[in-house]
């Protein structure tokens, strides 16, 4: 058995999702929608674990980021497993903690993560699901993607193409704030979802 395995093993999840324990050289970092991240403490590497309902997607993840190795936009995985995928921990701020601390989105930010995600199209991929909290700006200002599980989805996926939209017709401009409330974000999200607004789910 692996270190990582053991470590996962050790991550108590139940059967309504809630997190009971896991162990102390973890941190957790993130919660999504269908998983928890941690991160090993003192290294560079995180072990995303999947949600007990949703441990067919850890494979997805898996397949699609080996597609990406080549991809310095993306994290490399080091291993994977029924329900778990070990990869780089990225550090920095996702563009939705960019928005709520202020931090500026420039248009070479915007240009850079187009790149990203032409070069994984490029690869046969259909980047889809870019949104907000999948987005990172390193503290060294390096653009990294993650959650990929989507990027083989066979339809058209606009929420990216409405976020450049976004930041070109609101965002860049003097009047809007350049500090947002994360509650207004999570507004416009719940719009968006549900297509109430032409708006990308932020």
């Amino acid at each position: 058995m692996s270190m990582y395995q053991e470590l996962v093993d050790s991550i108590i999840i139940n059967n309504k999702n809630r997190l009971l324990d896991y162990n102390s050289s973890l941190q957790l970092v993130g919660t999504g929608r269908s998983a928890f991240v941690f991160r090993l403490i003192s290294s560079n590497k995180a072990i995303k674990v999947f949600f007990p309902d949703s441990t067919y997607i850890a494979k997805e993840e898996a397949v699609v980021y080996q597609s990406l190795t080549s991809i310095r936009y993306f994290p490399c995985i080091y291993e994977t497993g029924a329900n778990y995928v070990v990869m780089d921990y990225i550090e920095g701020d996702t563009l939705f903690d960019c928005m709520t601390k202020g931090r500026v989105i420039t248009d070479a930010h915007i240009k850079e993560i187009d790149y990203a995600l032409s070069l994984a199209s490029n690869t046969g991929l259909n980047p889809s699901d870019i949104h907000l909290r999948n987005i990172f700006i390193t503290p060294d200002d390096q653009v990294k993607l993650i959650d990929v599980a989507r990027y083989r989805q066979k339809k058209d996926c606009r929420q990216w193409s409405n976020l450049k939209k976004a930041h070109r017709q609101f965002y860049r401009k003097r009047f809007f704030w350049k500090k947002v409330p994360s509650a207004f974000l999570n507004a416009v999200a719940f719009l968006y979802k549900r297509g109430l607004i032409p708006s990308y789910r932020l």
